[in-house]
Protein backbone atom coordinates (compact mmCIF):
# COMPACT_ATOMS: atom_id res chain seq x y z
CA UNK A 1 0.00 0.00 0.00
CA UNK A 2 1.73 3.14 -1.20
CA UNK A 3 0.99 6.74 -0.28
CA UNK A 4 -0.53 8.89 -3.00
CA UNK A 5 1.42 11.79 -4.44
CA UNK A 6 -1.16 14.39 -3.36
CA UNK A 7 -3.45 14.68 -0.37
CA UNK A 8 -7.20 14.42 -0.80
CA UNK A 9 -9.28 17.57 -0.36
CA UNK A 10 -9.63 18.10 3.38
CA UNK A 11 -13.05 18.70 4.94
CA UNK A 12 -14.02 22.27 5.81
CA UNK A 13 -12.63 23.30 9.15
CA UNK A 14 -9.88 20.70 9.30
CA UNK A 15 -7.24 23.17 8.12
CA UNK A 16 -7.99 25.39 11.11
CA UNK A 17 -7.86 22.40 13.44
CA UNK A 18 -4.51 21.30 12.09
CA UNK A 19 -3.21 24.86 12.45
CA UNK A 20 -4.11 24.62 16.14
CA UNK A 21 -2.18 21.36 16.40
CA UNK A 22 0.84 22.95 14.72
CA UNK A 23 0.64 25.81 17.22
CA UNK A 24 0.46 23.32 20.07
CA UNK A 25 3.55 21.49 18.80
CA UNK A 26 5.44 24.77 18.51
CA UNK A 27 4.46 25.85 22.03
CA UNK A 28 5.36 22.48 23.52
CA UNK A 29 8.64 22.45 21.60
CA UNK A 30 9.64 25.76 23.18
CA UNK A 31 9.40 24.12 26.62
CA UNK A 32 10.48 20.52 25.92
CA UNK A 33 13.54 21.10 23.76
CA UNK A 34 14.63 18.69 21.05
CA UNK A 35 11.84 16.18 21.64
CA UNK A 36 9.51 16.70 18.69
CA UNK A 37 8.88 12.97 18.28
CA UNK A 38 7.80 12.59 21.92
CA UNK A 39 5.61 15.71 21.65
CA UNK A 40 3.95 14.34 18.52
CA UNK A 41 3.29 11.01 20.23
CA UNK A 42 1.86 12.69 23.34
CA UNK A 43 -0.51 14.80 21.25
CA UNK A 44 -1.47 11.71 19.24
CA UNK A 45 -2.38 9.93 22.46
CA UNK A 46 -4.66 12.73 23.66
CA UNK A 47 -6.26 13.26 20.26
CA UNK A 48 -7.07 9.53 20.23
CA UNK A 49 -8.84 9.95 23.60
CA UNK A 50 -6.19 7.86 25.32
CA UNK A 51 -4.21 8.06 28.54
CA UNK A 52 -0.45 8.58 28.49
CA UNK A 53 2.30 6.97 30.56
CA UNK A 54 5.67 8.75 30.57
CA UNK A 55 8.46 6.55 31.90
CA UNK A 56 12.00 7.74 32.44
CA UNK A 57 14.62 8.66 34.98
CA UNK A 58 14.04 11.61 37.31
CA UNK A 59 14.92 15.06 35.97
CA UNK A 60 14.24 14.48 32.27
CA UNK A 61 11.06 16.55 31.97
CA UNK A 62 8.22 14.08 32.54
CA UNK A 63 6.23 16.39 34.81
CA UNK A 64 7.02 19.41 32.66
CA UNK A 65 5.60 17.69 29.58
CA UNK A 66 2.34 16.90 31.39
CA UNK A 67 1.98 20.46 32.68
CA UNK A 68 2.77 21.86 29.24
CA UNK A 69 0.10 19.68 27.62
CA UNK A 70 -2.56 20.94 30.02
CA UNK A 71 -1.57 24.58 29.59
CA UNK A 72 -1.27 24.42 25.82
CA UNK A 73 -4.59 22.62 25.32
CA UNK A 74 -6.49 24.85 27.75
CA UNK A 75 -7.52 22.03 30.11
CA UNK A 76 -8.23 22.19 33.83
CA UNK A 77 -5.30 20.52 35.57
CA UNK A 78 -4.64 18.80 38.88
CA UNK A 79 -1.48 17.07 40.03
CA UNK A 80 -1.58 14.05 42.35
CA UNK A 81 1.73 13.12 43.93
CA UNK A 82 1.64 9.35 44.30
CA UNK A 83 3.33 8.20 47.52
CA UNK A 84 3.30 5.01 49.56
CA UNK A 85 0.70 6.42 51.98
CA UNK A 86 -1.72 7.69 49.32
CA UNK A 87 -5.30 6.44 49.76
CA UNK A 88 -8.02 5.99 47.09
CA UNK A 89 -10.09 8.71 48.79
CA UNK A 90 -7.21 11.14 48.24
CA UNK A 91 -7.77 10.64 44.50
CA UNK A 92 -11.53 10.19 44.13
CA UNK A 93 -12.87 12.26 47.02
CA UNK A 94 -14.82 11.60 50.19
CA UNK A 95 -18.27 12.22 51.68
CA UNK A 96 -18.22 14.63 54.62
CA UNK A 97 -21.04 14.87 57.16
CA UNK A 98 -22.47 18.39 57.40
CA UNK A 99 -23.89 18.66 60.90
CA UNK A 100 -25.87 21.82 60.16
CA UNK A 101 -27.82 20.03 57.43
CA UNK A 102 -27.72 16.57 58.96
CA UNK A 103 -26.51 14.95 55.74
CA UNK A 104 -23.38 13.86 53.92
CA UNK A 105 -21.90 16.01 51.19
CA UNK A 106 -19.47 14.67 48.62
CA UNK A 107 -16.20 16.55 48.31
CA UNK A 108 -14.73 15.78 44.86
CA UNK A 109 -11.11 14.71 44.72
CA UNK A 110 -8.53 15.89 42.19
CA UNK A 111 -9.65 13.24 39.69
CA UNK A 112 -12.52 15.58 38.75
CA UNK A 113 -10.35 17.61 36.35
CA UNK A 114 -9.84 17.41 32.61
CA UNK A 115 -6.17 16.46 32.81
CA UNK A 116 -4.78 14.59 35.78
CA UNK A 117 -1.06 14.27 36.37
CA UNK A 118 -0.46 11.07 38.33
CA UNK A 119 3.10 11.89 39.28
CA UNK A 120 5.39 8.92 40.02
CA UNK A 121 2.38 6.60 39.83
CA UNK A 122 4.44 3.51 40.62
CA UNK A 123 5.48 4.84 44.04
CA UNK A 124 1.96 4.30 45.38
CA UNK A 125 0.62 0.97 46.58
CA UNK A 126 -1.46 -1.20 44.22
CA UNK A 127 -4.60 -0.22 46.19
CA UNK A 128 -4.05 3.46 45.44
CA UNK A 129 -3.08 2.73 41.83
CA UNK A 130 -6.32 0.81 41.32
CA UNK A 131 -8.37 3.89 42.24
CA UNK A 132 -7.70 5.16 38.72
CA UNK A 133 -8.90 2.03 36.91
CA UNK A 134 -12.60 2.89 36.65
CA UNK A 135 -11.85 6.53 35.94
CA UNK A 136 -9.51 5.69 33.06
CA UNK A 137 -11.75 3.04 31.49
CA UNK A 138 -15.26 4.39 32.07
CA UNK A 139 -14.62 8.13 32.63
CA UNK A 140 -16.58 7.85 35.87
CA UNK A 141 -16.04 6.94 39.50
CA UNK A 142 -18.26 5.15 42.00
CA UNK A 143 -18.44 6.56 45.52
CA UNK A 144 -20.86 5.45 48.27
CA UNK A 145 -22.90 3.48 45.75
CA UNK A 146 -23.31 6.45 43.40
CA UNK A 147 -21.72 6.82 39.97
CA UNK A 148 -20.30 10.25 39.19
CA UNK A 149 -19.28 11.29 35.70
CA UNK A 150 -15.88 12.85 35.07
CA UNK A 151 -15.28 15.88 32.84
CA UNK A 152 -15.14 15.53 29.07
CA UNK A 153 -12.46 15.52 27.81
CA UNK A 154 -10.69 13.55 30.52
CA UNK A 155 -7.08 12.40 30.41
CA UNK A 156 -4.65 10.79 32.80
CA UNK A 157 -0.99 11.55 32.18
CA UNK A 158 1.07 9.42 34.54
CA UNK A 159 4.79 9.57 35.12
CA UNK A 160 6.74 6.55 36.22
CA UNK A 161 10.28 5.88 37.30
CA UNK A 162 12.00 2.76 35.94
CA UNK A 163 10.93 -0.37 37.82
CA UNK A 164 14.38 -1.02 39.25
CA UNK A 165 14.32 2.25 41.21
CA UNK A 166 14.02 1.95 45.00
CA UNK A 167 10.50 2.24 46.42
CA UNK A 168 8.48 1.42 43.31
CA UNK A 169 5.47 -0.89 42.89
CA UNK A 170 5.24 -2.21 39.31
CA UNK A 171 1.94 -1.44 37.59
CA UNK A 172 -0.08 -4.61 36.93
CA UNK A 173 -0.96 -5.57 33.35
CA UNK A 174 -4.58 -4.45 33.81
CA UNK A 175 -3.40 -0.96 34.78
CA UNK A 176 -0.80 -0.74 32.02
CA UNK A 177 -3.41 -1.69 29.45
CA UNK A 178 -5.46 1.40 30.39
CA UNK A 179 -2.69 3.57 28.97
CA UNK A 180 -3.02 3.96 25.23
CA UNK A 181 0.65 4.84 24.90
CA UNK A 182 3.87 4.80 26.88
CA UNK A 183 6.68 7.15 25.89
CA UNK A 184 10.16 7.85 27.15
CA UNK A 185 11.84 11.24 26.91
CA UNK A 186 15.54 10.47 27.21
CA UNK A 187 18.48 12.81 27.55
CA UNK A 188 18.51 15.94 25.34
CA UNK A 189 20.96 16.27 22.49
CA UNK A 190 23.95 18.53 23.03
CA UNK A 191 22.48 21.54 21.22
CA UNK A 192 19.16 21.35 23.09
CA UNK A 193 20.88 20.89 26.43
CA UNK A 194 23.06 23.92 25.82
CA UNK A 195 19.99 26.01 25.01
CA UNK A 196 18.35 24.68 28.16
CA UNK A 197 21.33 25.63 30.32
CA UNK A 198 21.82 29.07 28.79
CA UNK A 199 18.19 30.04 28.43
CA UNK A 200 15.32 31.03 30.69
CA UNK A 201 13.90 28.68 33.30
CA UNK A 202 11.35 26.51 31.50
CA UNK A 203 8.95 26.67 34.46
CA UNK A 204 8.83 30.44 34.17
CA UNK A 205 8.30 30.17 30.42
CA UNK A 206 5.40 27.79 31.03
CA UNK A 207 3.55 30.56 32.86
CA UNK A 208 3.64 32.67 29.70
CA UNK A 209 2.21 30.04 27.34
CA UNK A 210 -1.24 30.88 26.01
CA UNK A 211 -3.67 28.02 25.28
CA UNK A 212 -4.03 27.25 21.57
CA UNK A 213 -7.28 25.29 22.02
CA UNK A 214 -10.09 24.93 24.52
CA UNK A 215 -11.99 21.81 25.60
CA UNK A 216 -14.68 22.27 22.91
CA UNK A 217 -12.06 22.60 20.16
CA UNK A 218 -10.23 19.56 21.47
CA UNK A 219 -13.43 17.51 21.32
CA UNK A 220 -13.89 18.62 17.71
CA UNK A 221 -10.31 17.61 16.95
CA UNK A 222 -10.94 14.17 18.42
CA UNK A 223 -14.01 13.79 16.20
CA UNK A 224 -11.95 14.70 13.12
CA UNK A 225 -9.29 12.18 14.11
CA UNK A 226 -11.83 9.36 14.24
CA UNK A 227 -12.79 10.17 10.63
CA UNK A 228 -9.29 9.49 9.29
CA UNK A 229 -9.67 6.79 6.64
CA UNK A 230 -8.32 3.32 7.38
CA UNK A 231 -8.11 1.11 4.27
CA UNK A 232 -8.59 -2.65 4.13
CA UNK A 233 -4.90 -3.05 3.26
CA UNK A 234 -3.95 -1.10 6.38
CA UNK A 235 -6.13 -3.35 8.53
CA UNK A 236 -4.42 -6.35 6.90
CA UNK A 237 -1.07 -4.88 7.97
CA UNK A 238 -2.23 -4.35 11.56
CA UNK A 239 -3.58 -7.90 11.73
CA UNK A 240 -0.27 -9.25 10.41
CA UNK A 241 1.63 -7.35 13.13
CA UNK A 242 -0.75 -8.57 15.83
CA UNK A 243 -0.57 -12.16 14.59
CA UNK A 244 3.23 -12.06 14.63
CA UNK A 245 3.25 -10.90 18.28
CA UNK A 246 1.06 -13.87 19.20
CA UNK A 247 3.09 -16.47 17.31
CA UNK A 248 6.68 -15.30 17.83
CA UNK A 249 8.86 -17.44 20.09
CA UNK A 250 10.35 -14.23 21.49
CA UNK A 251 7.01 -13.04 22.86
CA UNK A 252 5.12 -14.76 25.65
CA UNK A 253 2.00 -12.53 25.52
CA UNK A 254 1.08 -10.78 22.29
CA UNK A 255 -1.28 -7.95 21.51
CA UNK A 256 -4.95 -8.39 22.43
CA UNK A 257 -7.83 -7.18 20.24
CA UNK A 258 -7.99 -4.08 22.45
CA UNK A 259 -4.29 -3.52 21.80
CA UNK A 260 -4.95 -3.73 18.06
CA UNK A 261 -7.75 -1.18 18.38
CA UNK A 262 -5.42 1.09 20.34
CA UNK A 263 -2.84 0.81 17.55
CA UNK A 264 -5.32 1.98 14.91
CA UNK A 265 -6.65 4.78 17.14
CA UNK A 266 -3.16 6.11 17.80
CA UNK A 267 -2.21 5.81 14.11
CA UNK A 268 -5.32 7.79 13.14
CA UNK A 269 -4.25 10.62 15.43
CA UNK A 270 -0.65 10.51 14.18
CA UNK A 271 -1.92 10.58 10.60
CA UNK A 272 -4.04 13.63 11.39
CA UNK A 273 -1.12 15.47 12.97
CA UNK A 274 1.09 14.64 9.97
CA UNK A 275 -1.67 15.95 7.66
CA UNK A 276 -2.12 12.67 5.81
CA UNK A 277 -5.35 12.03 3.92
CA UNK A 278 -5.65 8.65 5.62
CA UNK A 279 -3.69 6.25 7.78
CA UNK A 280 -0.55 4.86 6.16
CA UNK A 281 1.88 2.13 7.26
CA UNK A 282 4.41 4.73 8.43
CA UNK A 283 1.78 6.05 10.88
CA UNK A 284 1.42 2.54 12.29
CA UNK A 285 5.20 2.18 12.53
CA UNK A 286 5.58 5.57 14.22
CA UNK A 287 3.20 4.73 17.08
CA UNK A 288 3.77 0.96 17.33
CA UNK A 289 6.58 1.00 19.96
CA UNK A 290 4.60 3.37 22.21
CA UNK A 291 1.36 1.41 21.87
CA UNK A 292 2.76 -2.13 21.97
CA UNK A 293 5.89 -1.81 24.12
CA UNK A 294 4.09 -1.93 27.46
CA UNK A 295 1.58 -4.54 26.31
CA UNK A 296 3.96 -7.18 24.98
CA UNK A 297 5.51 -9.62 27.44
CA UNK A 298 8.82 -10.97 26.13
CA UNK A 299 9.69 -14.62 26.54
CA UNK A 300 12.14 -15.42 29.31
CA UNK A 301 14.91 -16.29 26.87
CA UNK A 302 14.40 -13.28 24.61
CA UNK A 303 17.49 -11.68 23.11
CA UNK A 304 16.05 -8.17 23.11
CA UNK A 305 17.25 -5.78 25.78
CA UNK A 306 14.35 -3.34 25.73
CA UNK A 307 10.69 -3.09 24.68
CA UNK A 308 11.75 -0.75 21.88
CA UNK A 309 14.12 -3.36 20.43
CA UNK A 310 11.41 -6.00 20.62
CA UNK A 311 8.89 -3.74 18.87
CA UNK A 312 11.41 -2.89 16.16
CA UNK A 313 11.97 -6.62 15.62
CA UNK A 314 8.21 -7.05 15.07
CA UNK A 315 8.12 -4.18 12.57
CA UNK A 316 11.18 -5.53 10.72
CA UNK A 317 9.67 -9.01 10.54
CA UNK A 318 6.30 -8.09 9.01
CA UNK A 319 6.17 -6.97 5.39
CA UNK A 320 4.22 -3.84 4.47
CA UNK A 321 1.40 -4.69 2.04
Amino acid sequence: MQRGSTLEQLPTGVDAQRAAIESAQKALGSIILGKQSQIRLALSCLLARGHLLIEDLPGLGKTMLAQSLAKTLGLSFRRIQFTSDLLPADIIGVSVFRQERGEFEFQPGPVFSQLILADEVNRATPKAQSALLEAMEEHQVSVDGETRALPDPFFVVATQNPGDQIGTFPLPESQLDRFLMRVTIGYPDQESERELLAGEDRRLMLNDIEPVTDPETLLALQTSVRKQKVSDALIDYVQALVRFTRESADIEIGLSPRGAQALIAAARAHSFIEQHAGVFPDDIQAVFPSVAGHRLKPAGSTRFRSPHELCQHVLDSVAIP
